[in-house]
């Protein structure tokens, strides 16, 4: 907890140098693929890595972290999903809008 009695909240953000960055999941395609919205404003199908889709349930609205393709800017990788409490964090220190 800190001094004003919130519990402390672990956010992880998006590697700059490995090219990652926020999105948000637009539509569910099936067979673990999600449209996403990107922050840089391009839609990208989004794959949901092995690690993620036995951990967290991703659905329509939710924030993630994604890394597109080098040689494909039209998918991504999904790397992370935020969680509501971490959301509000994110937004409260204007990461994200």
């Amino acid at each position: 907890m800190d001094s004003a009695g919130v519990p402390a909240i672990r956010v992880r953000l998006p590697k700059k140098w490995n090219g990652e960055q926020f999105g948000r999941a637009e539509q569910m395609m099936g067979a673990n693929h999600i449209r996403v919205l990107c922050v840089d404003g391009i839609t990208r199908m989004g794959r949901i890595k092995g690690k993620i889709k036995k951990r967290a349930w991703i659905r329509e609205g939710d924030f993630l972290i994604v890394a597109p393709w080098s040689f494909q800017d039209a998918k991504c990788d999904i790397s992370y999903r935020y969680l509501p409490p971490q959301v509000a964090w994110l937004r409260r220190n204007r990461y994200i809008t």
